[in-house]
């Protein structure tokens, strides 16, 4: 897939808020700081699409942006940290949650996970959560630049060994580096041939 019209729509506090209309939604989210912002710009190629911040938990709103004005990008509040008060944490969890669990266009969700951590708790039950509920959903490994290419394959294997606890199939996975602009192709591709399979349903 090549990214020929990429339009920033609206933002919006929840789900009942979002654009209106039947587009296929792809969603993205990870914990604060795992790099989602600059994936986004490195798979649209535009420098300043989604804003980065050295400041854990920048996003705080659902920003919808149509690319080649037939799909949706979503770039969806990071869970974990974020620099807001307990009750607006709440709410914001809260807002996560409706969009995920009762956004019709959603398609599919991509996980964002940095390669270079260990598997951590409030990844792996927030994607147990998601397949409770049947979520279709993706892992994309980021900041795969920070290591080398054997450390990044052993922290894949250790996380697919995790999950496998209690997981009899794994979702699909990406590994992506925004520095180098890796991943971005097979994310698009992806995407597409998800887009081309709706057409025929």
């Amino acid at each position: 897939m090549e990214i020929h019209a990429t339009e920033f729509i609206k933002s919006s506090t929840d789900y009942k808020g979002c654009p209106e209309g039947n587009f296929p939604e792809f969603a993205f989210i990870g914990r604060s700081n795992v790099g989602k912002s600059s994936l986004i710009n490195m798979l649209c190629q535009r420098k300043n699409l989604a804003l980065t911040s050295s400041k854990p938990g920048k996003t705080l709103l659902i920003n919808h942006f149509l690319i080649n004005k037939n799909w949706y990008l979503v770039d969806l509040p990071g869970y974990g940290f974020a620099q807001t008060g307990k009750e607006n944490r709440k709410k914001l969890i809260d807002n996560i949650n409706n969009y995920i669990l009762f956004r019709e266009q959603l398609t599919c969700l991509f996980v964002l996970i940095d390669v270079r951590h260990e598997p951590q708790k409030i990844d792996l039950e927030f994607m147990e959560w998601l397949g409770s509920n049947g979520i279709p959903f993706c892992i994309v490994f980021t900041k795969t630049d920070k290591l080398s290419a054997s450390k990044i394959d052993e922290n894949i294997e250790n996380y697919k060994q995790k999950m496998l606890e209690n997981w009899e199939q794994l979702p699909p996975f990406f590994k992506t580096s925004s520095h180098k602009k890796i991943g971005r192709e097979e994310i698009l591709n992806f995407i597409d041939k998800i887009i081309e399979s709706l057409k025929v349903q």
